[in-house]
Formats: C-alpha cells, sequence, structure tokens
C-alpha cells in the first residue's frame, strides 16, 4: 500500500514500516529533517515501543493492529484552541469504528475511544507551537483491530475483531480512517469549531450519568460529566456543583 484513494491529502505520502519503537517518534524524526507534506502518514507493522497519555505503554501485537501516525500543519489555529484537535481525531476514529461496529461507540475524555466500556483505541497528540499558533502536530493512533488476547495490565481493552468475531483487513481500517480525519480537518480548517464541539459532546462518555471517579488522593466521589471546556478540561457537576478537571486530576472507575 503506497497510498491512500479517495482522499485529498491524507496518505498520499505513505511510509510504511516493518518494526519500529515508535511512528510518532518516526514522524518527529522526519519534521526534525525535513518538512514532509501535510497528511503524511507513518504506519507499522510491529511498533515495540508505542506509548499513549501520560506516558502508559501501548500494547499492540505485531501484524495484528493499526499503530501510524499522521503529520498536519494547524498553523491557523491559535495555541490555546488546540484541543479542538483531539476531538477531530477522536470523532474521526469514532466514524471510522462505526464502520464495522454500528453500535456502542463512545468518546472517553480526551480522546480514547471505546466500545461500550472498553477500550480500542488510544491518541498521543504532540503539538509543536511556534509563536501563539501551532507549527506542526504528529497524531499518534494506536487502533486494536484483529488481537483477541490482551497480556498488559490494561484493565479493560478490546478489538474490532473481539466486539464482531470477525478478521478485519487493516488496509481498509487505514484508509477509512484517513478518509474520516480529512473530512473532520477540513471542517476545523472551514471554521466549523462549533460543529466539532457539539459532535464531540454528543459522542461523551458517561456525559449526563452519575458515576463514580476518583480524585488524586484516592478519594472516590460521584459525578456526572457535562461537557468539557474550550481548553479542554473536563466539567462535572458533583456535590460541590460544577468542577473542572485536568489530565491528571481525575480517574474513571469502571
Amino acid at each position: 500500500m503506497n497510498s491512500i484513494d479517495n482522499t485529498l491529502f491524507i496518505g498520499k505520502v505513505l511510509f510504511s514500516l516493518e518494526r519500529i519503537a515508535s511512528t510518532n517518534l518516526y514522524a518527529l524524526r522526519l519534521l526534525d529533517e525535513e518538512k514532509p507534506i501535510e497528511g503524511t502518514i507513518v504506519v507499522a507493522y510491529d511498533q515495540y515501543a508505542g506509548r499513549g497519555q501520560v506516558n502508559k505503554h501501548w500494547e499492540s501485537e505485531p501484524g495484528q493492529n493499526l499503530t501510524c501516525s499522521i503529520i498536519l500543519y494547524p498553523d491557523f489555529l491559535p495555541a490555546r484552541q488546540q484541543f479542538v484537535l483531539s476531538q477531530l481525531v477522536a470523532l474521526s476514529i469514532a466514524d471510522t469504528l462505526r464502520f464495522f461496529i454500528p453500535k456502542g461507540v463512545k468518546i472517553k475524555w480526551p480522546n480514547d475511544l471505546y466500545i461500550s466500556n472498553k477500550k480500542i483505541t488510544g491518541i498521543l497528540i504532540q503539538n509543536a507551537l511556534q509563536g501563539s499558533t501551532i507549527r506542526s502536530t504528529v497524531i499518534g493512533i494506536g487502533l486494536n483491530v484483529n488481537q483477541t488476547v490482551f497480556t498488559s495490565d490494561a484493565p479493560n481493552p478490546t478489538s474490532i475483531a473481539l466486539e464482531t468475531n470477525a478478521t478485519v483487513d487493516l488496509k481498509l481500517v487505514l484508509t477509512k480512517l484517513a478518509q474520516n480525519l480529512e473530512k473532520w480537518y477540513l471542517k476545523l480548517k472551514s471554521g466549523k469549531m462549533e460543529e466539532i464541539n457539539t459532535t464531540y459532546l454528543e459522542q461523551l462518555f458517561r456525559r449526563n450519568e452519575i458515576h463514580s471517579y476518583r480524585r488524586p488522593d484516592g478519594r472516590i466521589f460521584s459525578g456526572s460529566i457535562q461537557g468539557t471546556t474550550a481548553t479542554g478540561q473536563l466539567i462535572v457537576d458533583t456535590e460541590k456543583g460544577a468542577e473542572l478537571f485536568s489530565l491528571k486530576e481525575i480517574g474513571y472507575v469502571l
């Protein structure tokens, strides 16, 4: 697979690698050495040192899952609005998953993808700033496709194969992802941030439901997710009223 069909620019340049520590690290090295065209994708058959949010390891059996990174240049976007990139990437993957799994796809803040209470995708976005704007972004995606046995201590993994009892063509998954990412990115470029935010909130895991959460000191509390701020904080209605949480300030009790 040399490039993605039916897109304008996402995946027109495609680096397909056999074995690599991290597609994000490879993409960042490309950015240091040259300026790849926007939409360049790095995809690996075997990514052995991938990581997710807060440096967690991402388990991926070689040849069974989609591990890739996409390079974009959203230099039109103020740095203070960079959370919208997380939103549109999550929406792109959600649309891709629904092609294979029509029901149960939700976005777990800030940008994990869940099927019911099980995690199927992790995302790591690394932005480079220039002044008050974003010079470049590398979007790392680990999507569980055909893996059916997980050996890490991840508490709740699943995959497309586990949810559908069918093996899926990885090239098809990558093609759908590229097409959906391009769709949502072009919406951002055309100023449709409100549509992105509204759609993201509609698909937010546990929104308007009362569940248990954990504070950094281990205390458990009940709350109802209401949405997110423009800078990406999670808004939770608790007994104290509306509270705002950053990434490491709240844990989900599943």
